[in-house]
């Protein structure tokens, strides 16, 4: 089936790389229109939810995190999206005086850029790790490492981080949302 895995992982890596520079450089969402900013949000959610499905069939015991990641990623982004839409802003637009990790991940195109890169570059070796380990780095007795497995334990940490990104996300656009409902309900009462 997978002939050359190296050759499509020396591929991969730049369209990964190019992905995640298009992110770091839409910091600034004043040219971007909701439809795009929409259909952006949508098309990265919908391609790492299928990779999620398909490394879930290639490491059955980790199909639980996979599916959770899934689900946690697809609702931080939707609700954070819907709360700034409600509310007229574009989805990077962040309160200064806000959560500050948030505001760090929004605001720097370099952290943008480390986190939204390794954290593909996370998912796309552990893709990759299922055929091969790729070049051999380390070759010790029964033991044998190579580049994606080297890539995958430097990755792991961004991974988590960006996790932990998606449910601040989640938390603080439910905040973001209770507020506008406090708000509504007020306007409403006095009428």
């Amino acid at each position: 089936m997978v002939k050359n895995v190296d050759r499509q992982a020396c591929a991969l890596l730049p369209v990964v790389m190019v992905h995640a520079r298009s992110k770091s450089l839409k910091l600034n969402d004043d040219d971007c229109t909701k439809f795009g900013a929409m259909f952006d949000i949508l098309t990265d959610r919908c391609s790492t939810m299928c990779l999620c499905f398909i490394l879930a069939m290639f490491y059955p015991k980790w199909r639980l995190f996979f599916q959770l990641w899934a689900a946690i990623d697809v609702a931080s982004h939707w609700l954070h999206l819907h709360v700034a839409t409600m509310k007229g802003e574009a989805h990077k637009t962040i309160n200064l005086s806000g959560n500050p990790v948030l505001r760090l991940y929004y605001t720097s195109g370099k952290v943008l850029f480390i986190m939204c890169a390794g954290n593909e570059l996370w998912f796309s070796v552990l893709y990759m790790l299922h055929f091969t380990e790729g070049s051999s780095l380390i070759d010790v007795d029964n033991y044998a490492a190579g580049l994606f497995r080297a890539i995958l334990y430097l990755t792991t940490p961004i991974m988590i981080g960006k996790q932990n990104i998606s449910f601040i996300h989640l938390y603080t656009a439910s905040l973001n949302m209770a507020a506008i409902d406090e708000d509504e309900r007020a306007k409403a009462k006095l009428k």
